[in-house]
């Protein structure tokens, strides 16, 4: 996500300190691809469709130190690197090593709330091997990915989920990060905001035009300049800018909808351009889609006024969406019905939702309490 639109889900259940792991697999349908094939082995790599429509869904960390990064429309990556070797994605090969890693992580906890095929939560609060140490677990964790899949992953330890996720990015590639109780504050306050979940490019430059380049700049801000500068997202940059994060993890947590969304470089109105970037969203979105292996009946066009007030439209079929072709038609009919824009947008995004589910989710009963140290 490239704005401030930060789902804020409630804090059920989350009371006192956690023992929260967040692990996330380097570069992985890369690392997949090399792994598979050694010639590719510190190469710039991407993983995407390199036509002239084409984007990326990953990328090497080779070909990242040229400027490359995932979501990049594919003419712009090989402009910035022009060596760079492309690889149609394998998800059904990423699905079952995904499959692989979370049987790991529930050999040490039933509370595992997978965000992505390559990345999730873990509350080890109370493990199941009765370890009693987070970033014991975490190395252990990190280990067996290695030794069972020949990838590596990064992992970040702290007491809540906001930390945990910021530390998994600290020490990438293959590294661990540790936010122990009582140093969340002071770790946020010495980072750039642009490092904060939910807070893209865009984001960044405006709160740059407000004064704030770091978590102790907006930690400075009251809830009353946030509110009025950032609406319905000030009580979750109040709370981050704190380290503060309530929100419990969630074992099998339904997945409501599945898609894409992107900041653009500059606001537009052209209808033209709008399509333009709508063909690039539709692929990314689709991508994920596939590797969710995700059905659903209704597509959802939004987008974002330069005054970061939201448009919206929706279709719902009575059948679930069959193919890339038909998700892209709607998507092209939704954006057709509120042409031409009154004002240029800044964000396109597109989804599907209405998910049909696979399978009920298994009830697992949340641990309670905080255990004792070491963390």
């Amino acid at each position: 996500m490239d704005d401030l639109s930060v789902p804020d889900d409630e804090a059920d259940g989350a009371t006192g300190l956690r023992k929260i792991i967040h692990v996330d697999m380097d570069a992985f349908y890369a690392s997949v691809e090399q792994r598979d094939d050694p010639s590719l082995r510190g190469k710039p790599l991407a993983v995407g469709g390199d036509g002239p429509r084409g984007v990326l869904t990953t990328c090497s960390y080779e070909a990242r130190k040229f400027g490359c990064r995932s979501a990049m429309p594919s003419v712009t990556a090989k402009r910035l690197c022009p060596q760079l070797i492309f690889r149609p994605p394998r998800f059904p090969v990423y699905t079952a090593i995904s499959h692989q890693i979370r049987d790991i992580f529930l050999d040490y906890t039933p509370l595992v709330e997978p965000l992505s095929l390559d990345e999730a939560f873990l509350d080890v609060t109370e493990d199941l091997r009765g370890i009693g140490s987070a970033t014991r677990i975490a190395e252990l964790i990190r280990n067996r990915i290695k030794q069972e899949t020949g990838l590596t992953a990064s992992a970040g330890v702290s007491y809540n989920k906001f930390l945990a996720k910021l530390a998994s990015d600290q020490n990438k590639p293959d590294g661990l990060c540790v936010i122990r109780p009582g140093e969340g504050a002071a770790f946020v306050a010495a980072l750039p905001v642009r490092r904060f979940f939910g807070i893209g490019p865009r984001g960044a430059e405006k709160m740059a035009s407000l004064g704030i380049e770091t978590g102790a700049d907006l930690a400075a801000c009251d809830i009353h300049f946030l509110r009025q500068h950032f609406g319905s997202q000030a009580d979750y940059l109040y709370r981050a800018a704190r380290g503060i994060d309530l929100r419990r993890v969630k074992a099998n947590r339904p997945r409501k909808s599945v898609g894409a969304e992107r900041t653009l470089d500059r606001d537009i109105s052209s209808g033209a351009a709008l399509r333009e970037v709508l063909e690039r969203i539709i692929a990314l979105a689709w991508a994920r889609i596939t590797r969710a292996e995700a059905r659903g009946r209704t597509v959802t066009l939004k987008l974002k006024h330069k005054d970061f007030t939201n448009l919206t439209r929706s279709r719902s079929l009575s059948t679930a969406i069959a193919s890339e072709g038909e998700f892209a038609r709607i998507g092209h009919e939704l954006l057709g019905e509120v042409l031409p824009l009154a004002q240029p947008v800044r964000l396109v995004g597109l989804t599907l939702s209405a998910l049909e589910e696979d399978e009920p989710p298994v009830p697992v009963t949340a641990s309670k309490g905080q255990a004792e140290l070491p963390f």
